[in-house]
């Protein structure tokens, strides 16, 4: 059945759609501890260097025992939930030479810590953080590399968000992981890309923190709240069809990973207004790369959520004074506030996720040489009706909305197609909605 708006007056009145909230959402923001978070970075620090090929033998130093300890706060996370997080490695073999950041034979282990779905087992949201550090020489793996900030202020996060989480019951699977061989090469992200694939895994996305716990910018700028998101525009698996489709429809900024980008903006925006998150509209930073990268480049979402203003005489640097700079990756420069402040971004984008249903696997879209928007859409498991979303072509978020209720097509009467964009996420029985989906068919 197509449905219709009667009037124009309606239309407008119903542009600005409002945002429904849970109680639950914020008792996960205020279960966020800083605390915590200074507690976990200050024992990644203190294991000396955590380079992807430093000790693995050694109880308080190196990559082996932080990834143990890793392990094991995972596992009390569990203890403490009634066994509700599965704790495991993921291994991978790399062979010395692969790449000149790998001067001898290693395994690349990642930690992971997953939230089984009570409805979707199968279908996974990820957390993730990077165990590994380095400093200025990357094949350096001898030397002191505290790596407070970078990177384990997201690991700690990631940490973090499992024990809030973990009292809670989801209908989709949350995955809480560990990463090594970031330095070298995004070595555990492409294995767990892999394994995921293999195992078919249907992965909803990734957030990946990297760096979430400095506010001072070499610029000078100073912020507690500003913080990115990074996205590429569309997946790097499109085929030659779907590249000539977008001339001629549209979706150059509208590809998977940008939707969970939205959907972490629109989240943060509705429950942490006091947050201020930038889209960026970019893969990663200038020429520069972060574990997200594996997963988009195996088709799947992803993207990095990081500080704004990153201080680069913390970062892969020697300890050192130099010109009266202190340069080096040192427990100091974290400022723990801001970094639960990302953290509660990472959880309650993750819990919204894990309460929704499934996006529609298609959406389609016509109207061409009318005065209506028509859109078809497929049918989603467990949803209880549909959001219809749209914005200018030049807006970088989702404006405008709409409840259509549990209907699988409907016309926007008065809207002209040529001059919006448009998309369609299903919501839940509890109000949670899904990623939106950009339209992926026509309608003739």
């Amino acid at each position: 059945m197509i449905r219709t708006f009667l009037s124009l007056n309606l239309l407008f009145c119903t542009m600005y759609g409002f945002a429904q909230t849970d109680q639950r959402i914020y008792d996960i923001i205020d279960a966020v501890s800083a605390e915590r978070i200074e507690k976990d970075v200050s024992k990644l620090a203190g294991f000396g260097t955590r380079h992807t090929l430093s000790d693995t033998v050694s109880d308080t130093r190196g990559i082996g025992a932080a990834r143990r300890w890793i392990k094991a706060e995972f596992e009390k996370i569990s203890q403490a939930c009634s066994s509700c997080l599965d704790v495991s490695y993921q291994k991978n073999s790399i062979k010395k030479g692969d790449n000149d950041r790998i001067v001898k034979d290693v395994e690349i282990v990642n930690v992971l810590a997953v939230k089984r779905g009570s409805k979707y087992p199968n279908r996974y949201i990820l957390m993730s953080g990077d165990i590994d550090s380095r400093v200025s020489d990357p094949n350096n793996f001898t030397s002191d590399s505290p790596g407070a900030n970078d990177n384990a202020s997201g690991m700690a996060g990631t940490l973090e968000a499992a024990r809030v989480l973990s009292d809670y019951d989801f209908e989709n699977s949350i995955l809480f992981v560990g990463l090594s061989g970031e330095e070298q090469g995004l070595y555990g992200g492409k294995g767990l890309a892999a394994h995921a694939k293999k195992e078919g895994w249907e992965i909803i996305g990734i957030l990946n923190n990297d760096m979430i716990g400095n506010i001072k910018g070499v610029d000078g700028i100073v912020s507690n709240t500003d913080f990115r998101i990074f996205s590429e525009p569309v997946p790097p698996t499109e085929t030659e069809e779907e590249r000539k489709a977008r001339r001629f429809y549209g979706g150059e900024v509208d590809g998977i990973s940008r939707q969970l980008a939205r959907y972490v903006h629109k989240t943060t925006e509705t429950y942490m207004p006091q947050m201020n998150p930038i889209m960026i509209y970019r893969l990663d930073r200038f020429g520069r790369g972060g574990h997200h990268r594996p997963f988009n480049d195996a088709g799947f979402a992803g993207i990095r959520i990081m500080e704004a203003h990153e201080n680069y005489t913390q970062q892969h640097q020697d300890i050192r004074t130099e010109n009266g700079i202190d340069y080096g990756d040192k427990l100091e420069y974290v400022n723990f506030e801001y970094a639960r402040k990302l953290t509660a971004v990472n959880a309650i984008s993750l819990a919204s996720i894990a309460w929704a249903p499934p996006a529609p696997d298609t959406v389609k879209i016509g109207g061409i040489v009318e005065a209506s928007a028509k859109l078809q859409w497929s049918k989603s498991q467990g949803a209880t009706g549909y959001k219809i979303y749209w914005r200018d072509t030049t807006s970088p978020t989702w404006d405008h909305s709409r409840y259509v209720g549990d209907v699988t097509e409907f016309t926007m009467e008065g809207v002209v197609i040529d001059n919006f964009f448009f998309g369609v996420a299903a919501v839940g029985s509890n109000g949670f909605e899904s990623v939106v989906v950009f339209p992926n068919g026509i309608m003739r």
